[in-house]
């Protein structure tokens, strides 16, 4: 199995673990839910894991890759709000958990690029 075959299935993994724990541990999502979104924090947890564990497996499913990845990619920027609250209500705690929230950061920037990246090779691939 080739880089270029392991990155989607690598990319599907992270988006059903993240989207798993959504509903495994649902307050600490809870808890990034920026409060001037409407209904309950839960729902938009949920609603969210639902979104990651459906965009893994249509990520994972090379017929509906290109879409669900170029998804995945637009998540990834919607869900900057939520890491940079998480990041400001972090930041009088001890020095790593302030570091783990602010990493969180630009980390945004390489799930974009990746998941535009898989998205780019589907449509490589369903061109040949």
């Amino acid at each position: 199995m080739s880089r270029s075959d392991r990155s989607p299935l690598m990319l599907a993994g992270l988006l059903a673990l993240a989207g798993a724990a959504h509903f495994a541990v649902p307050r600490q999502f809870d808890a990034m839910v920026p409060r001037s979104l409407p209904g309950s924090p839960r729902a938009w947890t949920k609603a969210s894991g639902v979104a990651e564990l459906a965009l893994a497996a249509g990520v994972a499913l090379p017929r509906t890759r290109r879409t669900a990845a170029l998804a995945s990619a637009a998540l990834f920027v919607g869900v900057f709000p939520a890491n940079v609250k998480m990041a400001y209500d972090w930041r009088h705690r001890p020095a790593a958990q302030k570091a783990a929230a602010l990493g969180r950061l630009p980390l945004q920037v390489p799930l974009v690029l990746w998941a535009r990246g898989v998205a780019r090779t589907a449509e490589g691939a369903r061109a040949r």
